[in-house]
């Protein structure tokens, strides 16, 4: 018995748990790349595979839509893989464990891969399809898009004929994306001095956990906790009262996503254990006061630790440490004047890492206007210079500036209007959609792009609405009908 069993539209969610079974995190999309390929051999369908494991599977149209324009259906194939902590999961092998909940798809610990596994199942069930009327298509299936659009940078235009692109990549129902802000991804290096821990010195783990996480540009704007930054703030209150030495600091997972946990080892004299605790219990209190409607559920924990650092981070370092985390600019940086309540600018301080010589720092910047990305950009190089640190920005991609005329838009808006008796709503996006990317490579191209309701992106709490991906489904139908 399939988890997916009877749910409609079916062969959507037939190829939606295939591939929930193939290994695809970002930048492990081989296999994933080798079931598209051998799919479009199995239908007999011309396709390319290219280095960058991108696929693209061409259908002809079907009868009295054989002569109309290409138009392009496109999804990425990789995933988000988040699991809750203290999970045994390994992506790379294991599938994911399906749940049914009423009217939601959802992962046993993990993200589901809704975004953006649903939109390769609906590429895949319309070109398996002999019934449903459309136009020539080129289905483009692209790899590593959550960390840096890589398939997309690496697509070679020349084999794209389509003048239309519907791109399956958005996460609210009704809304029909037709602008996304660039991005790119900063790392602040600093270098480590070692020194021998101290005689009479305890160690202790410090532990921020509970929060939400979630989108870094979708959910940016909701006010939930960074892991990072609030560690950073308690240790800067511990460091301001006590002196600390640092042993490790570990935080995030993925540059893209608001972190959920972090954790820190410090050695501080053993008589200060009191005072360690009380910092800790206030800034716990605060913490829960100011998140109490964003994040309720975040904690700070102490724990004594019995292990022997023989090592820690010198004074320096470790001031130099808490000082990046507090002054790396983090959550909405403007919002925008021409469209009310869209996030303009803003940063994630996604994932901090110790390693053996230097303590790593990367954060996400998105912005719809590149000078204001530049701005935050060269804030962060002045932060790595000030403190000794390296700097280096990488995986940039271009913003989608809205076009005031658009057929492909036109028809989803009167397909929409006869299917739901209402206006569908034209609206931007604080995310990067490879439609920048695309908007920079190929050359008068029409695009919008639209999905189903999804909650949790990027968390192990996504799940993906059954009844939103129907209607999504029979509004694509529609409009592959209404283009002539």
């Amino acid at each position: 018995m399939r988890a997916l069993e009877n749910l409609k539209p079916e062969r959507v969610f037939y190829y939606f748990e295939e591939l929930t079974k193939i290994p695809h995190c970002s930048g492990e999309e081989k296999e994933i790349s080798d079931y598209l390929a051998n799919f479009a051999k199995e239908h007999n369908l011309d396709f390319i595979q290219d280095e960058a494991l991108n696929v693209i599977i061409k259908k002809p149209g079907t009868k009295g839509y054989e002569n109309l324009p290409t138009v392009v259906l496109q999804g990425h194939m990789d995933m988000v893989c988040e699991k809750d902590v203290n999970v045994c999961h390994d992506f790379s092998r294991d599938p994911l464990e399906l749940k049914v909940d009423g009217d939601f798809i959802s992962a046993k610990n993990t993200t589901l891969g809704a975004d953006n596994g649903i939109a390769v199942a609906m590429c895949l069930a319309i070109l398996e399809s002999e019934d449903i009327p459309h136009p020539p298509l080129e289905v483009l299936a692209t790899t590593s898009e959550e960390t840096g659009m890589n398939g997309a940078n690496g697509l070679d235009p020349q084999n794209i004929q389509g003048k239309i692109l519907i791109n399956i990549d958005s996460e609210e129902e009704g809304k029909l994306l037709v602008s996304c802000a660039g991005g790119e991804r900063d790392r602040i290096e600093i270098p480590i001095l070692w020194e021998n821990r101290s005689e009479n010195t305890s160690v202790y783990a410090l532990k921020v956990t509970g929060l939400k996480g979630g989108h870094s540009g979708m959910e940016i704007n909701e006010g939930r906790g960074n892991a990072n930054k609030l560690m950073g703030r308690v240790l800067y209150e511990i460091e301001k009262q006590i002196d600390i030495r640092l042993a490790n600091i570990e935080g995030g997972a993925k540059t893209n996503a608001i972190p959920r946990s972090a954790e820190s080892v410090l050695v501080i004299d053993s008589d200060e254990e009191s005072i360690l605790k009380e910092i800790a219990i206030k800034m716990d209190s605060q913490f829960k006061n100011e998140l109490m409607s964003a994040d309720a559920n975040v904690e700070l924990v102490v724990e004594k630790l019995s292990t022997e650092e023989s090592k820690v981070f010198s004074k320096e370092t470790t001031e130099k440490a808490i000082a990046t985390l507090m002054l790396v600019p983090n959550g909405v940086q403007t919002m925008s004047r021409e469209i009310k309540g869209l996030v303009e600018s803003s940063n994630n301080l996604g994932v901090v890492n110790t390693l053996d010589e230097s303590i790593i720092f990367e954060s996400s910047i998105r912005s719809s206007v590149r000078s204001l990305r530049e701005n935050i950009s060269n804030q962060m190089a002045i932060i790595a210079e000030i403190l000794g640190g390296k700097w280096e920005s990488y995986s940039a991609y271009p913003e989608w500036e809205y076009k005031e005329n658009s057929y492909i838009r036109e028809v989803f808006q009167k397909v929409y209007r006869e299917q739901f008796g209402k206006e569908l709503e034209i609206a931007a996006i604080h995310a990067g959609l490879e439609c920048g990317l695309f908007n920079e490579k190929f050359e008068n191209m029409d695009m919008v792009s639209f999905g189903p309701n999804m909650y949790g992106v990027h968390t192990p709490d996504e799940k993906l609405s059954i009844s939103s991906t129907e209607r999504t489904w029979n509004l694509l139908v529609g409009v592959l009908k209404e283009i002539k």
